[in-house]
């Protein structure tokens, strides 16, 4: 979905654009995105889909626009083909009541019409028309389109020159033409014909066929023959300069509009989209609208992903791969609902996501999935309860929740399931260039996998909150066995008890951490792992691959008890550190390990305090060497 242009930050820091390519920055921008999102759908916009216009089947619009973008108006025709559903006698277009119809046509024959205050334009056909025949009519109108949600119909200026862009995600297509305003009927194919005055360029959906200079004005012909709902359907007319970049593997053009006082910034940024754009098309499957084009068009408010036509508001390498990752998921295969709008920002996410992995590594990833799960709160569910106002569908829940849900369905089961079942999802016949419902995807994983992933939806998408783990272990001192206990606490009653796997580090002096996976399957479950060496420390869920927070991990009591009189404090410290032995156990020595089982500290004068003046802020372990055995201990540096 789109983000905004955070002019904000690109005044405060002249290093801003160079910074964002960085995983922290990103996600920080895509947060401040959420929250702006949720701030403009404040205005509620009423929208349910309208049962009047279910009657019949939308085939094909050639939508003609007289527009000049120094000017906030529109005067055009759109003639829409259209098959009955059932016999009808009228026909229900979506259209703000402030439009001003003033003719409809069929044939060269004027209809009867009626414009009402629920934003409908109801046409009496002059006679039944059957179900199943193919028919067609042509509506003029004008007025001055009203400019909600993210910017429906916007007139602006760059550099002191004119630009008016679309975007209508949501519910804004109804504003600015006559439309079909859900998400099931796409439209089979569109012809866009945009006259405008000859200093200027149009973008928009598929191939440029034309341009045709008449005079002053120049009529600007595009074709898209991909089935596209309306919300999908953009122009931008601006004094643009073009470029293109190429595409061998698929052998098309990515074609980009950009201001001209722009020109040399934006070409250093669009460069990385031939990359991304093959990582995709490695993953997934070649781009769906290779026979057309791919594009961006710059503009200055949220980046939207019309399809084959990005509108860019702003050019981070996150925001290249967002919208460039929803023409696959989004627009190829549209979510059948608002609902379900996870599965078209869930998977941008993660494809962005998935270019950090590709790109800078898996520790840049792993700091990308710590941020995202610190995003994601515990009153949302990923099923959108309010899909009435852009607010409600367009929350952190849908890009985090939705993003990590994909995550732990590869953690869950590998790369190679994850990726043939997205692949089988996005060539699915039934759903190809259509729309899909969250239990299309589930079912994809569950014919891949062979699992049965019920209450794995029900939990991630249906329920609320995440899980919280007690790790509570111990080791043998004569066996060396390591032996814990997982308990999981919920932030949300709508969710019982989350099914996981899961996994731990296991920290030991002078070695790095050793991973060890398991699954969870019922509360206070026990784990046991032979060992060879000492155990320092655990980590629980240490590369963040599963949705899991406020987790604590607690050494329990060792064999001989009297050890746990041990103490050591100030804990947490900021400098010193001293160790309290009230039972007088004869200790031989004192050592402290970093996280990564390094040694950074050891002695055995006991009568003095350990200063950590030195020390990193974190987590470290303390070993106490006894004439009983090893106490350890956790101890946190501010």
């Amino acid at each position: 979905m789109k983000k905004l242009l955070l002019t904000i930050f690109c005044l405060f820091t002249l290093i801003c654009f160079s910074q964002s390519d960085n995983s922290l920055n990103i996600d920080k921008s895509l947060d401040d995105i959420i929250k702006l999102e949720k701030r403009a759908g404040k205005k509620k916009l009423d929208f349910k889909r309208n049962p009047n216009t279910s009657n019949y089947d939308l085939k094909y619009h050639r939508l003609e626009w007289d527009i000049d973008p120094a000017v906030h108006y529109i005067n055009g025709n759109v003639t829409s083909y259209f098959t009955a559903n059932e016999e009808i006698s009228t026909v229900t277009f979506d259209l703000a009541s402030n439009m001003n119809v003033t003719e409809v046509l069929q044939r060269g024959i004027a209809l009867s019409y009626t414009q009402n205050a629920n934003d409908e334009l109801i046409i009496t056909l002059p006679i039944i028309q059957n179900t199943g025949v193919l028919d067609s009519l042509t509506v003029t109108y004008n007025g001055i389109p009203a400019n909600t949600g993210f910017g429906s119909f916007d007139t602006s200026t760059h550099d002191g020159t004119p630009v008016l862009s679309t975007l209508s995600e949501p519910f804004g297509a109804k504003e600015w033409w006559p439309c079909k305003q859900d998400l099931i009927d796409k439209i089979d194919s569109i012809d866009i014909y945009v006259t405008h005055p000859s200093a200027y360029k149009t973008a928009s959906n598929g191939l440029l066929l034309s341009e045709t200079i008449n005079g002053s004005s120049t009529t600007t012909h595009w074709q898209h023959n991909y089935p596209i709902p309306a919300y999908l359907i953009a122009i931008a007319v601006s004094n643009y300069v073009t470029y293109s970049d190429h595409i061998d593997n698929g052998d098309f053009d990515i074609v980009n509009y950009v201001y001209p006082e722009n020109l040399d910034f934006v070409q250093t940024r669009t460069s990385v989209a031939v990359d991304i754009m093959n990582l995709f098309s490695d993953l997934f499957e070649i781009y769906p609208y290779a026979d057309e084009k791919y594009g961006h068009v710059e503009h200055s408010g949220f980046s939207m992903e019309h399809t084959t036509m990005s509108l860019m508001g702003d050019w981070s390498r996150d925001t290249v791969a967002h919208e460039l990752a929803h023409q696959w998921f989004g627009n190829k295969i549209t979510c059948g609902d608002w609902e379900d709008i996870w599965l078209n920002e869930g998977y941008a996410t993660y494809l962005s996501a998935l270019v950090i992995e590709n790109f800078d590594g898996e520790n840049a990833f792993r700091s990308w999935r710590s941020s995202a799960i610190n995003f994601i709160s515990s009153n949302e569910s990923l099923l959108v309860t309010d899909p009435l106002t852009i607010g409600g569908i367009f929350n952190n829940e849908v890009y985090w929740k939705g993003a990590m849900v994909l995550h732990m369905l590869r953690y869950k089961f590998g790369d190679e399931i994850f990726f043939q079942a997205s692949k089988n999802y996005l060539a699915d016949p039934n759903l190809a260039y259509g729309t899909a419902r969250t239990i299309d995807l589930q079912n994809h994983f569950e014919n891949v996998s062979g699992t049965d992933l019920t209450e794995f939806f029900n939990d991630w998408f249906v329920g609320k909150g995440y899980p919280s783990f007690q790790l509570t272990w111990n080791q043998n001192n004569t066996s060396q066995q390591l032996n814990f206990t997982v308990n999981q606490t919920q932030s949300h009653s709508s969710v019982s008890f989350f099914e996981t796997p899961f996994s731990i580090w296991i920290f030991a002096a002078g070695q790095a951490p050793e991973l060890h996976r398991f699954e969870l399957t019922e509360n206070n479950q026990s784990f046991s792992i032979p060992l060879t060496y000492d155990v320092l420390g655990l980590e629980f869920n240490p590369l963040k691959d599963i949705v899991a927070k406020n987790n604590t991990v607690v050494l329990g009591i060792n064999n001989n008890e009297f050890l746990n009189n041990i103490t050591i404090y100030p804990n947490p410290t900021k400098d010193l550190l001293l160790v309290n032995n009230p039972s007088n156990i004869k200790i031989y020595d004192v050592s402290i390990y970093n996280m990564l089982g390094q040694i950074v500290y050891k002695s055995d004068k006991l009568n003095e305090t350990i200063s950590l003046k030195n020390f990193a802020r974190g987590m470290y372990i303390t070993e106490i060497n006894t004439i009983s055995g090893k106490v350890l201990k956790k101890i946190i540096k501010e």
